[in-house]
C-alpha cells in the first residue's frame, strides 16, 4: 500500500501543457462550457459503472442510485463535481488526466494559428474535455476511487507544467473533482448561474444532475441540518423522448454531449423503428472532421444503449466505414444485455439495423444537398474525400452515394467541386452518351491536360479530377444513371454521334496520308510505346500519351509509386495531332538522326504534359539544345 511519503509530483505531456495554454486563453469568452465538459465525463463514468455492473452486481457496492452531485461554497469560491460511476485506478488518473490520448494531436498543434478565435473553432475539432477546467480554476483536486477497488487516489495540479498523485482515503466508489476558481470566476459559486447553465447545456443527460444547497445551520446553532438537494436537469434519455417535444437546441447540446465537439453540428435524423426490430437511433452529420479522420484504425462509431444501458462507446458494425465521420446513438431492444463485440458481429439483427441506418445517413445527406445546398458545400468540404470511398465499400448504396458526390468541371473557372452527376447528365450534349473525366494531380494539372481540347472545341463538359482518391474511386464508380464513365487520358478516343460521318472521314483519310509517318515514329519509340497513331483529340499540342482502357492511369500509377509498392508494367499509346506544324515538320524531316531528335523530344514533352518523370532528363536538354541550335543558324 502506498504511504504519504510516496506521493509524486509527474509532468504533464507536452501536448497536454500546450492545450492547457491554449484553452486558457482562447475560450475566455465562452468559460461557461467547462461544466458541459466535466457534467459530461461523469455521466460517462455512470455509464461505464452500468455496463461493467450488468457482470458484476458487486461494483455497485450497495449504492444503486447514480447520480452527478453538484456542490458550491461561495465563502471558500470553490465548485465540487461528484459521481458514483466507474471512478479511476492510480494509472487511469495518470493515463486520463496527464496524457492526451487522443490519434492527431500534433497535428492538431501544428494546425493552431495564434488566432484566439479561430483556435477556438480548432478545439472543438479536438475536442475538450477534463482540461476545461481550468479555464475557470487555478487550482484543480481529483478524488477517485475505481469500483471494486479499496484505495482511493488523489490528483492534483495548478494546470502548469506538473501534477502531484498520491492514495487517498475515499469511502465510495468515483471521482470528486474541486475547482479552486479563480478570483474572476465567483459566478460559478453562486447557485443560480450553476442551474441555468446546467439547463442549458446538460439537461439531455441521463443521469440526474443534483443541485446540493448549501447546509443551513438550525435556530439554536447547535446542530446541522442535512443538506438539502434539487435534480436540476430532466435526467430522461433524449433519444427516447417523442421529437415534437425536442428543440434544435436540445440536439445540439446533445450532439456536443456525445461527441465533446465545440460545434453545432450541420444536421441530424431521430428516429424510431418498430415492427421485426425495435430500435431507436440519433445520428448527426458533424461541422468539421476531426484530425484523426484519416487513421482508419482508429476506434469510432455510435454509442450503443441496450434498453437505455450504456453498452459500449464505440460500436463500429452499425455504420461501414466510409461513413466514420457520423456520431450518434442506437438504442435496441432487440439485442442482449451482456452482447459484446464478438455477439455484434455474428447477430443478424445487427446486419439489417446496419443497412438500415446506413441508408438513413444517406437520406439525410440526400435531403441537406437538395434542401440546403450551402450546408452541402460546407459538408463536402471536410468529409467530400471519405464519402468517395463509399462506392467500393457499399455496393448496394453505390447510386445513392453516386449521386451526393461533388466534382470540378471544366464548365467552371473554379476547382471547387460543385457539380453533382446528377447536374452533369442534365447538361449533357445531343447525342452524347458518356461521361467523360480527367485525373491528374492536382486541379491545374488536370484542367491544363492536352487531353481535353477537343473536348473544348466541341463544348463539351469534362469532370475534372485530382483527389488522390479519384482514379481508385473511378474504377468502382463505373456507370451513373446508365451512362459510362470514361477517362479522357485512356483508350483511343471516340465521340461517337458528336463526330459527324464527315469528320469520321476525314480522320480516316488523314490516317492513311500519315501512314508512313507513324511507321517511321514507331520504329524510334518501338521500345517506350505500345502504339503510334494519328489523333483528332488534340487542337493546340502536337502529341500526347494514352494509356489502355484496361490499364492503371497514370495518377494512380504515380501514387502507388511515390508509397513504394510496384505497380504492373505497362506502355503508352503516343497520339501525333496531323495539324501540328512540329508533326508536320517531322513528317517531311528526312535526316534521320533529327528526326529522331524531334521524335523524341516530342515524346519526352508529353511526357511531362501528363506529369510524368523523365527517363533521361539530361538526354531530353540535350536533344531540345542541338534542335535550337539548328534552328537558330
Amino acid at each position: 500500500m502506498m504511504t504519504e511519503n510516496q506521493k509524486e509530483t509527474l509532468g504533464f505531456q507536452t501536448e497536454v501543457k500546450q492545450m492547457l495554454h491554449l484553452m486558457i486563453h482562447s475560450l475566455y469568452s465562452n468559460k461557461e462550457i467547462f461544466l458541459r465538459e466535466l457534467i459530461s465525463n461523469a455521466s460517462d463514468a455512470v455509464d461505464k459503472l452500468r455496463f461493467e455492473a450488468l457482470s458484476n452486481s458487486e461494483l455497485l457496492e450497495s449504492d444503486a442510485d447514480l447520480a452527478i452531485r453538484i456542490t458550491h461554497d461561495a465563502e471558500a469560491n470553490t465548485l465540487t463535481i461528484t459521481d458514483n460511476g466507474i471512478g479511476m485506478s492510480r494509472q487511469e488518473v495518470i493515463d486520463n488526466l496527464g496524457t492526451i490520448a487522443k490519434s492527431g494531436t500534433a497535428q492538431f498543434l501544428q494546425s493552431l494559428t495564434g488566432d484566439q478565435k479561430k483556435d477556438a473553432h480548432l478545439i472543438g475539432q479536438f475536442g475538450v474535455g477534463f482540461y476545461s477546467a481550468f479555464i475557470v480554476a487555478d487550482r484543480v483536486t481529483v478524488v477517485t476511487r475505481r469500483a471494486g477497488e479499496s484505495e482511493g487516489v488523489r490528483w492534483e495540479s495548478s494546470g502548469e507544467g506538473d501534477f502531484t498523485i498520491e492514495s487517498a482515503d475515499r469511502d465510495r466508489r468515483g471521482t470528486e473533482i474541486t475547482l479552486h476558481l479563480k478570483p474572476d470566476c465567483t459566478e460559478y459559486a453562486d447557485g443560480y448561474r450553476l442551474r441555468n447553465i446546467i439547463r442549458k447545456y446538460s439537461d439531455h443527460i441521463a443521469v440526474p444532475v443534483i443541485m446540493v444547497k448549501e447546509q443551513l445551520a438550525s435556530e439554536d446553532e447547535t446542530e446541522v441540518k442535512a443538506p438539502e438537494e434539487e435534480t436540476v436537469n430532466s435526467a430522461t434519455a433524449l433519444w427516447t423522448r417523442p421529437r415534437a417535444e425536442l428543440k434544435d437546441e436540445e440536439y445540439q447540446e446533445f450532439y456536443k454531449h456525445v461527441s465533446h465537439d465545440f460545434e453545432d453540428p450541420l444536421s441530424w435524423s431521430h428516429n424510431k423503428v418498430e415492427g421485426k426490430l425495435d430500435y431507436t437511433s440519433l445520428l448527426y452529420v458533424p461541422a468539421r472532421a476531426p484530425y484523426d479522420l484519416w487513421n482508419r484504425e482508429v476506434p469510432r462509431g455510435l454509442k450503443l444503449y441496450v434498453q437505455r444501458v450504456f453498452i459500449m462507446d464505440e460500436a463500429e458494425q452499425f455504420l461501414p466505414l466510409y461513413l466514420r465521420f457520423i456520431k450518434g446513438v442506437v438504442d435496441s431492444n432487440d439485442l442482449s444485455l451482456n452482447v459484446s463485440r464478438e455477439i455484434l458481429q455474428k447477430d443478424p439483427a445487427i446486419d439489417t439495423m446496419r443497412g438500415a441506418l446506413t441508408k438513413r445517413v444517406l437520406d439525410m445527406l440526400g435531403k441537406l444537398a437538395s434542401k440546403e445546398p450551402e450546408k452541402y458545400a460546407s459538408f463536402w468540404k471536410e468529409f467530400g474525400q471519405v464519402l468517395k470511398e463509399g462506392p467500393a465499400e457499399d455496393y448496394a448504396n453505390k447510386e445513392k452515394i453516386a449521386k451526393l458526390l461533388r466534382f470540378a468541371s471544366t464548365h467552371s473557372d473554379s476547382d471547387e467541386q460543385n457539380v453533382s452527376l446528377t447536374d452533369y447528365v442534365a447538361r449533357m450534349a445531343e447525342g452524347q452518351e458518356k461521361i467523360y473525366f480527367i485525373a491528374g494531380d492536382s486541379y491545374t494539372a488536370a484542367k491544363s491536360s492536352p487531353h481535353l481540347e477537343i473536348f473544348r472545341k466541341k463544348g463539351i463538359e469534362v469532370l475534372v479530377l485530382y483527389d488522390r482518391i479519384d482514379e481508385w474511386l473511378m474504377q468502382h464508380l463505373m456507370e451513373f444513371d446508365g451512362k459510362s464513365l470514361v477517362s479522357v487520358a485512356k483508350g483511343a478516343l471516340d465521340l461517337g454521334a458528336l463526330d459527324s460521318e464527315e469528320e469520321k472521314a476525314k480522320q480516316e483519310k488523314v490516317a492513311e496520308e500519315y501512314k508512313d509517318l507513324v511507321e517511321r515514329v514507331t520504329e524510334v519509340l518501338k521500345e517506350q510505346v505500345d502504339e503510334v497513331r494519328i489523333t483528332h483529340r488534340l487542337t493546340d499540342s502536337p502529341a500526347c500519351l494514352v494509356v489502355g482502357e484496361m490499364d492503371m492511369g497514370a495518377q494512380m500509377r504515380r501514387i502507388l509509386e511515390s508509397a513504394g509498392q510496384k505497380v504492373p508494367d505497362s506502355k503508352p499509346s503516343f497520339e501525333l495531332n496531323p495539324e501540328h506544324p512540329l508533326v508536320q515538320k517531322l513528317a517531311n524531316e528526312s535526316d534521320m538522326d533529327r528526326f529522331g531528335d524531334l521524335t523524341a523530344v516530342l515524346f519526352d514533352q508529353a511526357n511531362l504534359a501528363e506529369g510524368g518523370n523523365l527517363k533521361d532528363p539530361a538526354g531530353y536538354v540535350q536533344r531540345l539544345n542541338k534542335l535550337l541550335l539548328e534552328l537558330s543558324h
